[in-house]
């Protein structure tokens, strides 16, 4: 069976889980910061901060920008349903923006006709993806967010590792914080770097950092620094009559509850296999890169392929997509072969839920296009050569 994503875990990934479960801490110990420490490194940004899995990540960043009622915000139809959904979560209104036929990405022109439509304040943000580890070019929406008064939540699930290119010709990694208030990352199984489920939040913005932490865990702060009950109410005595208080410091048991937060934490050992998956990142995406540029060399000039992924700079290939005439009949072909790709991804605008709201067949007519071509061919590092071939001769075999 050769499927369209899979996980690896090495004999290292087992032994630094063992240890770890092993340890003194299954949760809320010290792999958590070691593991948000490195893959801040790896991206280039400032802070970074573990939780249970992506969702909770775009959901605690829809918090920590503050998103309300009726807050509106653009993303692309073209990702997973939890890009738009962690604005639902807060009650703000999602807006779907469509996709650039060429390269599967939030397209800027649609965004921009959205919000020249509007008057300025209409719109509160924006949430491009990093689609199939495409990087999306953040310098141009940080000047359309600039204008507009926006904040951005880079989705870089698809793309740790990737980078595009400035307007100074310089590599910017996605999830490094300049252009993007906050970027966040998946560590489900079949993503570059797999933890069983985990994700990250990064950013350069050390206000937001503190208040994803203290989101994180329930809303609770144990940095006294913070604390707004005095000294004398956490020892649970009356106050001194001169103010004063009889010690220095608050007592190592207190903690305060100062804002409404949840319990998305990822666990110790959790943490050791992303951070261990870390080390071996780059050689990942090398080999991801490799096995895309033979399926564009070989796509390449088909009269049955209608687009192609192809080969681009700074791009991670979480996925490879191909977009062909009959792709139901290649789909079903493939699973009787043994090889079992994807979609993605079904528009969320025409979920059932999205409809409910509104949505309609016909609003975002690249995105619904796309859709009707788009399939995922295998694609993860330890895809051998002689199986990436015989999925490309399975192709070629159904069309010619």
């Amino acid at each position: 069976m050769i499927p369209y994503g899979k996980q690896y875990i090495s004999l290292e990934d087992l032994k630094v889980v063992t240890e770890t479960l092993q340890s003194d801490f299954l949760t809320q110990g010290p792999k958590i910061k070691e593991f948000e420490d490195n893959f801040a490194k790896y991206v280039g940004a400032k802070y970074a901060v573990a939780l249970a899995n992506g969702t909770a990540a775009l959901h605690l960043c829809t918090l920590a920008l503050g998103v309300k009622e009726r807050d509106k915000v653009i993303t692309t139809p073209i990702t997973f349903a939890a890009s738009a959904n962690c604005v639902r979560y807060c009650g703000g209104e999602v807006v779907f923006g469509d996709i650039n036929p060429e390269t599967y990405l939030l397209d800027i022109d649609s965004v921009k006709a959205l919000l020249e439509s509007a008057p300025k304040g209409t719109y509160k943000g924006l949430i491009p993806v990093d689609f199939a580890g495409r990087a999306i070019n953040l310098e141009e929406y940080r000047k359309l967010a600039h204008e507009y008064g926006l904040w951005i939540i880079e989705d870089a699930c698809h793309a740790p590792g990737g980078y595009f290119i400035d307007s100074m010709g310089k590599q910017q990694h996605c999830g490094n914080g300049n252009f993007a208030d906050l970027a966040i990352f998946s560590f489900h199984p079949v993503k570059h770097i797999a933890s069983g489920e985990g994700g990250m939040i990064t950013t350069n913005d050390e206000q937001l950092y503190k208040k994803l932490l203290m989101l994180r865990t329930h809303g609770i702060t144990r940095d006294e620094n913070l604390f707004q009950n005095s000294i004398d109410f956490a020892i649970g005595q009356q106050p001194t009559a001169n103010l004063e208080t009889p010690n220095s410091n608050y007592p190592a048991w207190y903690m305060e509850m100062q804002i409404l937060g949840y319990n998305y934490r990822l666990t110790d050992f959790q943490a050791a296999l992303g951070n261990s998956q870390l080390q071996r990142a780059d050689q990942g995406i090398q080999r991801r890169r490799e096995i895309a540029a033979k399926y564009a060399e070989a796509f390449t000039n088909k009269s049955f392929i209608k687009g192609q992924s192809g080969v681009v700079e700074g791009h991670a290939y979480h996925l490879y997509v191909i977009e062909v005439e009959d792709r139901l009949g290649l789909y079903n072909f493939l699973r009787t072969q043994n090889i079992f790709s994807q979609i993605h991804y079904i528009p969320c605008h025409l979920m059932p839920y999205y409809r409910s709201l509104g949505w309609q067949e016909g609003d975002r007519q690249a995105s619904e296009t796309y859709y009707k071509h788009c399939i995922s061919l295998p694609m993860y590092p330890t895809l051998i050569e002689e199986e990436q071939d015989y999925v490309i001769t399975k192709i070629f075999s159904y069309f010619e």
